[in-house]
């Protein structure tokens, strides 16, 4: 850094101290029309007067921004929360430079103009880091948003004593279906359940790698000592399994949920019997 850039850096310091009311109130305005009101003024004053005393510790010491970095992580992962946009995030920061720039054009004072310009790069700087914060910051709550997706869309249900049920709705991919086993295992093991259904009646298509993730779901089942049942084995389903050659072995399937529900129940010891009404009526003595 040269002699003048570096007086240019102690000038631009010193006179964002002593503007600091108004420019940090200018910053404040621009940044508040920039995310178009839908931001709480008082927070985002906050938020921005805390990054302005940072950044004036930064000036007056040796420079490190590690602080000032910081809460711009801060600001960002806030502003992504909120729902606000990677542009509108980095405007919020650019808008000091012409919060700063404003009480300099009435004055001719080359030293603090080339202070600015120095400014004007390490807002850019800083700016193009909040940029890259937001964005990361939007890709982990997507992700989080994905896996709390998967555990709602994959509940293990307690159909009688010793029967789980595994509803699926939606394609089953390989994420979702380390998900189901997962989820599948603990419910056996904290239920100690023997039989457990698979219901994909909400599943749009069955087809070769659908099958080997139903495959891989009910042998883990079988490893801790339960046996599965495939439900919801629609007209089109079979037909698309046959056409494809898939082999469930020795799988039981099912066309219902119901029918699962039945043939478990028997398996389990359970008598149903039938009432004149022609409604089931699923005894509670076991065999």
């Amino acid at each position: 850094m040269t002699a003048s850039t570096d007086a240019g850096r102690l000038r631009m310091a010193e006179l964002l101290r002593e503007q600091e009311q108004t420019i940090l109130k200018r910053w404040t305005d621009l940044a508040a029309t920039t995310v178009g009101g839908r931001a709480d003024r008082g927070v985002l004053a906050g938020r921005l007067r805390d990054i302005y005393q940072s950044l004036l510790v930064s000036l007056a010491g040796d420079g490190d921004t590690t602080d000032l970095r910081g809460l711009l992580a801060d600001l960002s992962r806030a502003q992504a929360r909120e729902g606000f946009t990677p542009s509108e995030t980095a405007s919020v920061v650019f808008g000091l430079k012409e919060a700063a720039y404003e009480p300099l054009e009435s004055e001719e004072d080359f030293t603090a103009l080339r202070g600015y310009i120095w400014l004007s790069r390490l807002i850019d700087d800083l700016g193009l880091f909040t940029f890259e914060t937001f964005v990361n910051a939007r890709e982990k709550i997507i992700s989080d948003q994905a896996e709390q997706l998967l555990e709602l869309s994959t509940p293990v249900v307690k159909l009688w004593d010793g029967i789980l049920a595994v509803p699926l709705v939606g394609t089953l991919d390989s994420a979702r279906t380390q998900v189901v086993m997962e989820k599948l295992l603990q419910g056996l093991v904290d239920t100690g359940s023997e039989h457990a259904v698979i219901d994909i009646t909400g599943v749009p298509a069955v087809d070769t790698q659908v099958a080997q993730h139903l495959l891989k779901a009910v042998v883990a089942a079988r490893l801790m000592g339960a046996e599965c049942v495939i439900s919801g084995i629609r007209p089109q389903i079979a037909h698309t399994i046959v056409t494809l050659g898939i082999e469930f072995g020795d799988i039981v399937t099912k066309a219902t949920l119901a029918d699962a529900l039945a043939y478990t129940l028997r398996r389990s010891g359970v008598q149903l019997e039938q009432g004149a009404d022609k409604q089931v009526v699923v005894g509670l003595e076991r065999a």
